[in-house]
């Protein structure tokens, strides 16, 4: 959905299609007929922006049949649903029996992780609607932060960089802008907004125009980060927040009582990481993955 902000902008509001497995197009195409659709019409809406999740196959059958793609163009207009961002995050596999520490891979040290993310751009600036030069694409903040070193910090910094030069490629030839926003999370060597400012600035840096930060506000809050002040630290560093992701964070203000710790009992389960971070006495933010 489309809202006009005080300042004259339009802010793009999208529901976020990863929550729903899809491997392949077939999947894609299912999610937008049993998914997206109903919620565009339980809203009483006309149109309803989608946050699209392209795995690594759907991604390539798409890359590989320009009229798969405008098929895709054609059924989205023909649902009432819009596209303006990827999330590119996960590579494939999100809904497999046990993901965990898998959709950290491949990371920005690997080149499949650059060229993945290239055929996302080129996806989207031909998914994007008539009326929208500019979309954003979010990724993993980097890397999980074990094994990660100097020299794989500058193998990232070098593959961001050469994304940013495709990507003034691409919207030299389309006139489509796309912009990429590293994802910070708990675990990963960018896991505050402040490790975002401190892996995008300083020499080697990807231009600011082109890679920035997608602020998750549970991984914000997980991390126990002021949101006003995570901003304010981002914008002084200029480093541009390219898109937000809304989601929520569990909170046990007495995790050592029964009652909370059976409410939490409830949420087990061995698909995902769970990361639980908590603030000791002296300021520091501790937790397990």
């Amino acid at each position: 959905m489309r809202f006009r902000h005080p300042d004259g902008s339009t802010v793009h509001l999208a529901y976020c299609t990863n929550v729903h497995p899809a491997e392949d197009l077939e999947g894609v195409r299912r999610q937008l007929r049993e998914h997206c659709e109903p919620v565009r019409r339980r809203l009483g809406r006309d149109r309803l922006g989608i946050g699209l999740w392209l795995a690594r196959d759907a991604a390539r059958a798409l890359v590989a049949d320009p009229a798969a793609l405008r098929s895709l163009r054609a059924e989205l207009d023909a649902r009432g649903l819009e596209v303006v961002t990827l999330n590119g995050f996960p590579y494939q596999g999100f809904g497999a029996e046990r993901v965990k520490y898998r959709v950290y891979r491949p990371d920005w040290t690997e080149p499949e992780r650059l060229d993945h993310t290239t055929d996302l751009a080129r996806l989207l600036a031909g998914l994007l609607p008539d009326d929208e030069p500019e979309g954003t694409i979010s990724t993993l903040p980097l890397a999980w932060r074990t094994g990660y070193d100097d020299t794989a910090a500058a193998t990232a910094r070098k593959a961001l960089t050469a994304l940013a030069q495709r990507l003034d490629a691409l919207q030299d030839l389309t006139g489509r802008s796309i912009r990429v926003g590293l994802e910070p999370e708990p675990g990963c060597t960018v896991a505050t907004t402040a490790d975002a400012a401190a892996a995008l600035t300083g020499p080697g840096s990807p231009p600011a125009d082109r890679i920035g930060v997608c602020v998750d506000t549970c991984h914000l809050a997980t991390e126990f980060e002021d949101p006003a002040t995570a901003l304010d630290g981002l914008a002084a560093a200029g480093i541009p927040v390219v898109k937000a992701q809304l989601s929520a964070a569990l909170h046990a203000e007495h995790p050592g009582s029964d009652a909370e710790r059976a409410a939490l009992a409830a949420f087990v389960e061995p698909r995902f990481l769970h990361q639980t971070r908590t603030r000791v006495p002296d300021g520091r933010v501790l937790g397990t993955d």
